[in-house]
């Protein structure tokens, strides 16, 4: 996890730089991929309320920002609060970032004299993409440690999240409103939180775990015999 965390991260900061100097490259990249997508939603307009949908109601953040409230609530009702706290803080934190990086980056999204569809605020990275990777990838976290071993619908909920995540980029952008480079930044960064996330909660339950340990019943022993020879 700590690799991913690396590489996530270093590849994060690396598009980032390339998208605010305006990389001749990926510019053009980005634009042949969104003019062929647009071509098509234009000339399928089926596909294009269908993609619609999903984007705007299955895979939209306020839908993922749902599912984790959800997964907090019964960790708390639980009482693992500390994860319960883990999961809030590492979602509103994604969000803190994601919109920063927008108000700092300031990209404009794409443009079309015939668009099939709408968005406000700037293009980098996708919240949509950023969003679903995050409470995707905290859920499959949560799950794995709890109910792993012993749930047969592991593989299709994995399977699901992973459907998710890279559905909701490819409807960004389809419906013409985002970057293919908006989207990968918003995988990139998605996962560069969770990584941390998990990361810095196994660290802070193997510090709880060593206090525990040092202030085992010897430790107590030797405390109270201090206090007595104070006395």
């Amino acid at each position: 996890m700590r690799s991913s965390a690396v590489v996530s991260g270093v590849l994060s900061v690396l598009l980032l730089v390339l998208v605010a100097v305006g990389w001749h490259p990926l510019l053009s990249f980005d634009r042949s991929v969104a003019d062929a997508l647009h071509r098509d939603a234009v000339a399928r307009p089926g596909f294009t309320d269908l993609n619609r949908a999903l984007s705007d109601w299955v895979w939209d953040p306020w839908t993922m920002r749902a599912l984790a409230a959800v997964a907090v609530v019964l960790l708390w009702w639980r009482r693992e609060r500390r994860m319960a706290l883990w999961v809030a803080a590492t979602s509103l934190v994604a969000v803190g970032l994601q919109q920063g990086l927008k108000a700092l980056v300031g990209r404009d999204r794409p443009e079309w004299p015939d668009p099939v569809d709408s968005a406000r605020f700037a293009a980098f990275p996708s919240g949509h993409a950023m969003t679903a990777t995050v409470t995707c990838g905290l859920l499959l976290w949560v799950l794995a440690l709890h109910w792993r071993e012993e749930w047969r619908g592991w593989g299709v909920l994995a399977g699901a999240a992973v459907v998710s995540v890279l559905g909701v980029g490819w409807t960004r952008v389809y419906l013409g409103v985002h970057w293919p480079s908006d989207v990968l930044g918003g995988w990139l960064l998605g996962w560069f939180c969770v990584a941390v996330a998990v990361l810095t909660y196994r660290w802070s339950e193997r510090r709880r775990a060593e206090s525990g340990l040092s202030r085992g019943p010897g430790a107590s022993r030797a405390s109270g015999r201090r206090m007595g020879e104070t006395r």
